[in-house]
């Protein structure tokens, strides 16, 4: 790959973070290639970052990150590699930056992830380049206020890229989508999902022909996943006798099945089964599947995009511990925003710089071709000196004046965390319909 595609992408950039490019950029080159801190300020210790320590915190404060044209800017670059007309695969989750202390943070909310965590829920639209590995690049990566929520935050995402993109998207997404809620969420943008679906979630098949008496109903004959008594006949049905990964496979198929709150929705259900026991002579858990979309892939390969859905999760785990993502103690949203997105912009970096870097390995570490985003982000130094930065030379201003005499000191005011509430139906109402 050239060198200046890269230099390309990072003066773009550079013009998108609009207010204090010169201090938030360097910021960004210190990220990547420190591995290890234990403070924000710390990153003012690295020779990339030629300013002050107090510089990273005014840089948080005064940077206006574009989102929207970074977003264009990297589906810009997605182009350039995705064949036209080609289902373009993008990865759906969100996940918590636990704030169990930080009482004097604003809009802090209860986030249920493996428990409860106090802090902030951010969800993320990422697209997954490679049939295989960790690679996983946000176009998307958005704090969920209060006032929303993980699905309707998902699809506002998900239409902005719909709207943005040249070629189908095909998104696929955890089994807290795979529901009406979501199915309704997404009724009106132009994208296919594959959702996992809950195993002992119920679905619906089209009502019978209408009778001329009553009502029109909605639902047809009922089938619980859970229960294999209930199951309808199933429209395909296909075998793979080995898989190269999970060795023979069977994969049904119903068509033409809602839920019960989008009776309008049509969706297509999928079962994967694997045939070969686990080790202790268990069989696996069956997965179900939920396609939605006009558009439709062969039923022997899409079953299998879903497994690529893991590579966001892939990248959660890179961003927290590599990227540094949850180490500041931010005081307000505002800037935990903007730190937040200078996440996916590293990663785009990193992507760029994949066949540039020259593997700078540990003794340990056994040699690939196949870089990972932590092993690229280990040889980056020398790449990024050898490009050079659009920044420019810092300015010495002098002292600050510092805290005027006489001026009263206050404390910062105390926020409560916000518990959002689910208003379920009465009982009564839900058995008289």
């Amino acid at each position: 790959m050239n060198s200046e595609r890269l230099k390309d992408f990072r003066q773009a950039a550079y013009e998108l973070l609009v207010q204090a490019k010169d201090a938030t950029f360097e910021l960004m080159d210190a990220v990547m290639t420190t591995p290890n801190a234990s403070c924000l300020a710390e990153f003012s210790l690295n020779p990339l970052f030629k300013r002050q320590w107090p510089s990273i915190y005014e840089a948080l404060q005064d940077c206006r990150p574009d989102r929207k044209k970074l977003m264009l800017l990297y589906l810009e670059q997605l182009q350039k590699e995705a064949p036209p007309k080609e289902h373009i695969l993008v990865a759906i989750d969100h996940t918590a930056w636990g704030r169990r202390d930080a009482k004097t943070l604003q809009d802090r909310t209860h986030e249920y992830q493996s428990g409860v965590i106090v802090g902030q829920g951010y969800s993320t639209i990422a697209w997954i380049p490679e049939a295989q590995g960790s690679w996983a690049l946000p176009l998307l990566h958005e704090r969920i206020s209060s006032g929303s929520s993980p699905i309707l935050q998902a699809a506002s995402q998900l239409k902005l890229v719909c709207e943005q993109s040249v070629n189908p998207v095909l998104a696929v997404l955890d089994r807290e989508y795979g529901n009406a809620t979501w199915v309704l969420a997404q009724a009106d943008i132009q994208a296919d999902c594959l959702m996992r679906v809950r195993k002992n979630a119920c679905l619906w098949s089209a009502p019978p022909a209408y009778s001329g008496r009553g009502r029109p109903r909605k639902h047809g004959q009922k089938m619980r996943l859970n229960d294999p008594s209930t199951w309808l006949q199933a429209d395909a049905v296909i075998e793979i006798d080995e898989h190269p990964q999970l060795g023979p496979v069977r994969v049904r198929q119903w068509l033409d099945l809602h839920f019960y709150r989008a009776p309008g929705q049509k969706v297509n259900l999928i079962l994967v089964e694997r045939m070969k026991p686990m080790s202790n002579g268990q069989p696996f858990p069956p997965l179900w599947l939920a396609w939605v979309g006009e558009r439709t892939l062969p039923l022997e390969t899409v079953w299998f995009k879903y497994l690529r859905r893991f590579g966001v999760d892939h990248w959660y785990r890179f961003a927290k511990q590599r990227l540094h993502w949850t180490l500041p103690n931010l005081r307000t949203p505002e800037q935990s925003e903007r730190w937040s997105d200078l996440m996916p912009l590293m990663s785009w970096q990193l992507w760029l710089a994949r066949d540039l870097v020259i593997e700078n390995r540990l003794p340990w570490q056994s040699a690939t071709i196949n870089l990972t985003p932590g092993r690229v982000a280990q040889s980056m130094f020398s790449l990024l000196v050898d490009i050079g930065t659009p920044t420019k030379i810092p300015k010495h201003r002098g002292k600050s004046p510092g805290w005027e005499k006489g001026r009263v000191r206050t404390k910062a005011p105390c926020y409560p965390t916000v518990k959002k509430r689910v208003s379920r139906r009465k009982k009564s109402l839900r058995l008289a319909v």
